[in-house]
């Protein structure tokens, strides 16, 4: 597994913030339900991810060696108005200027907090473009707009996600993502568009020890085949396993157990 380029993952984050501004201002009721995210309406997912970005930019700007609670960050809770597309949209520009500038500024190796055993500027570079990524597809669900993301950054995530859940079972046992653990069973993601530089298949194994996984192409207990994309979101629960553009092929219900307990902790 190879990381992108820490420039190339705060150009996507620029890049990521102007699309999600453009579905602000798009006409979006933004008191519409998210329904990948039904506890928030369009306003308050726009706002939570623009608070995240803003923590992220205090906490590498300000080199912290501790988690800073959000009700510290100036501007984290956005523009006071309610319902306003214009002034959201401000904020979230400025939100990008911001992190993607502080960002780049300390490059990938500057020491600061984190969670998920990796303490650097770095680590939250990569984290924010997944987070704004698979955020501005709960946003275009929500106003019914299209969705793409670069081939590239949707691989990374679904590496990223990975990542995750196998760190939130080595620390936190008891989690839910616990219970993702026996022998003999897998699965096997396929990007079906994928191209011959991408290699955009991965196998997962649940065994005794906790989660193992790896790119390539092997027979799985359960396999998920689509478009990277539809892979992604399938695989981040944004998509049903039903949509049209993908298959699944042997035990669905393990698929469908991974999908209940592969959590951030």
């Amino acid at each position: 597994m190879t990381l992108l380029a820490h420039d190339r993952y705060c150009d996507e984050i620029a890049h990521q913030v102007g699309l999600l501004r453009s579905v602000v201002t798009s006409g979006a009721d933004l008191a519409r339900t998210v329904p990948t995210c039904p506890d928030w309406s369009l306003e308050q997912l726009v706002r939570h991810t623009g608070s995240a970005l803003r923590w992220v930019e205090y906490m590498v700007r300000t080199r912290a060696e501790e988690e800073v609670p959000e009700e510290q960050v100036p501007g984290a809770a956005g523009p006071e108005a309610q319902g306003d597309a214009a002034a959201l949209d401000a904020w979230l520009s400025e939100t990008g200027e911001q992190v993607v500038a502080v960002l780049r500024e300390a490059g990938p190796d500057t020491k600061v907090w984190g969670w998920a055993g990796t303490l650097s500027s770095g680590f939250w570079a990569r984290r924010m473009t997944h987070e704004i990524t698979v955020h501005r597809a709960d946003a275009a669900l929500a106003a019914g707009l299209p969705y793409e993301v670069a081939p590239d950054v949707a691989a990374d995530a679904i590496d990223e996600w990975l990542q995750i859940v196998e760190y939130v079972q080595r620390t936190e046992p008891h989690d839910s993502a616990g219970e993702l653990r026996g022998p003999g069973r897998s699965i096997h993601l396929h990007a079906t568009d994928a191209g011959p530089d991408l290699d955009a298949e991965w196998v997962v194994e649940l065994t005794e020890d906790g989660v193992r996984w790896r790119r390539g192409h092997e027979k799985a207990t359960v396999a998920l085949r689509g478009p990277l994309t539809s892979v992604l979101l399938a695989f981040y629960r944004r998509l049903p396993l039903d949509a049209k553009e993908l298959e699944v092929l042997g035990e669905r219900e393990l698929l469908e157990f991974w999908l209940e307990r592969a959590t951030f902790g």
